[in-house]
């Protein structure tokens, strides 16, 4: 039986595949990127040694959404140099920047008011975003802050103790320091992670609640010396938490039995904390190895399945896309990228992915921050089941001092999907050199799969209806019955396929 296949688009193409125990699958198809803002880079502050402008530069934390609306973070810049709050039209016009973070002062660990560096993500209840500072705070160790999304009503949720020791000293305190990403919510109680800090100084979890109160350390990783660095359960938490039912799960950046990182799951009443998959060696000179390490990034659930990034390890040391499940078993390097060797330091893929992935049926879409064509970064798209790798965008080359582009480099941050387009931000590039917010824009495509003698074909949920044809000279198309998924015997007449809307 052939079986061929067709869009529904301004501009449709055509695949034909005949099925001889040969099975294609394809997500979602990039369409158009769009730089929907460019922020500014006008100055640099010798006294401070900060970034100074009027929007912030270097965002680094995902963006979220609420109708046509996108907040985000930006890591520094500002009139202070601190970084800021910001939302932007999803159609990239109403740039605003809600919350400007106020300058620091003194010598390391630097202080203020409010914070400073704020690189995690938002989220959002009702009209409030709920965030962290990776640094400053009357401490300098960072902060739990709460803002309005009209920019009104900024307010302090929680202040990181001090530490009496400084690096590499042992660096602990009672709560954790140095939060590098997002919160998460569950009816009115915030959860985090801390890098450092905690009784061993390798970092926290924790809980508190939205007016401020009942901050409570869950978990402190515990130590891991010199000079394997290694330990039980991981150390440096660096990503955010995922929640199901009454379980956390995580990724720590180090430690573990080989110093390369841990995925783990806690309690969010701190008892149970699980161990669920320490990453393997990857010895020098190459520093390669099956699985990947050092996993920078938070993950995401898919009923039992865990899938997540490491920035480093693999085959190439340029890092992995995994599989795991939520019981600690069945771990799978779902995609190894290559390596980007000198002099270019170029690749087909990327390299070094940082950031969370995202999930629209079948389909992983993720970023990696360094590598492809122009060393500037790539939005990528891999099934679930670590076929169909495609780079979506790969970002454009650099030029002169300010490191300018049109469309933004190091994509430090992961993706969000609001219909069929993929909203993100560059850390790096754009018009002024100090980083971009983008959207791509995606057309949706049937998946097939050969299941005995019958084939499958998935669509993405997107508000798409299956049609069906059997002469595309006079065609008239029948609308399929089925919900986002069809069989079809591989016996019987040539079909040919469209999503139409």
């Amino acid at each position: 039986m052939k079986i061929s296949l067709k869009t529904h688009t301004k501009t449709p193409f055509l695949l034909t595949a005949l099925f001889a125990g040969l099975a294609i699958s394809s997500g979602l198809k990039a369409q158009t990127f769009t730089t929907l803002h460019s922020f500014a880079l006008e100055g640099f502050d010798t006294a401070s040694s900060r970034i100074t402008n009027s929007d912030g530069a270097a965002p680094r934390a995902s963006l979220i959404i609420s109708g046509n609306t996108l907040y985000g973070a930006a890591a520094v810049g500002s009139t202070n140099g601190s970084g800021t709050v910001f939302a932007v039209n999803t159609d990239g016009t109403g740039f605003t920047n809600l919350y400007v973070f106020t300058a620091v002062t003194g010598p390391y660990p630097q202080t203020n008011r409010d914070g400073d560096y704020p690189a995690g993500s938002l989220i959002l209840s009702g009209n409030i975003l709920y965030g962290m500072a990776s640094g400053g705070g009357t401490n300098g160790t960072g902060t739990v802050f709460a803002l309005n999304t009209n920019g009104t009503g900024f307010s302090i949720l929680h202040t990181f103790t001090a530490m009496p020791g400084v690096y590499p000293a042992p660096t602990t305190n009672r709560d954790g320091a140095f939060p590098g990403a997002g919160l998460i919510l569950s009816g009115t109680t915030l959860f985090g992670t801390a890098a450092n800090g905690g009784f061993s100084g390798s970092g926290t979890v924790f809980a508190l609640n939205i007016d401020g109160s009942g901050f409570t350390n869950l978990y402190s990783f515990t130590a891991n010396p010199a000079p394997n660095y290694t330990n039980t359960d991981g150390e440096d938490p660096e990503a955010g938490l995922i929640l199901s039912g009454s379980t956390l799960y995580g990724t720590a950046r180090g430690g573990g039995s080989t110093g390369n990182g841990t995925v783990f799951a806690v309690n969010t009443n701190g008892t149970g904390f699980t161990n669920l998959y320490s990453f393997t060696a990857n010895p020098a000179p190459n520093y390669t190895n099956t699985d990947g390490a050092d996993p920078e990034a938070g993950l995401i659930l898919s009923g039992s399945t865990l899938y997540g990034t490491a920035f480093g390890g693999g085959n190439s040391d340029r890092g992995t896309v995994f599989a795991l499940n939520t019981d600690g078993t069945g771990f799978t390097n779902l995609y190894n990228f290559t390596a980007n060797p000198a002099p270019n330091y170029t690749n087909t893929d990327g390299i070094d992915p940082q950031a969370s992935l995202v999930l629209a049926g079948n389909t992983l879409y993720g970023t990696a921050s360094y590598g492809g064509s122009a060393i500037s970064g790539t939005l990528f798209a891999l099934n679930t089941n670590g076929t169909g790798f495609m780079p979506l965008h790969t970002f454009t080359a650099r030029a002169g001092s300010n490191g300018t582009n049109s469309d933004g480099a190091l994509p430090e941050a992961g993706l969000i999907l609001a219909g069929n387009t993929l909203y993100g931000v560059a850390s790096s590039g754009g018009n002024g050199g100090a980083g971009t917010v983008f959207s791509l824009s995606l057309a949706p495509q049937l998946a097939i799969m050969l299941s005995g003698t019958n084939v499958i074909l998935t669509w993405p949920e997107t508000g798409f209806n299956l049609q069906s044809t059997t002469n595309l000279a006079a065609p008239v198309w029948i609308t399929v019955t089925g919900q986002n998924a069809v069989t079809n015997p591989l016996s019987g007449a040539q079909k040919f396929y469209r999503l139409s809307q």
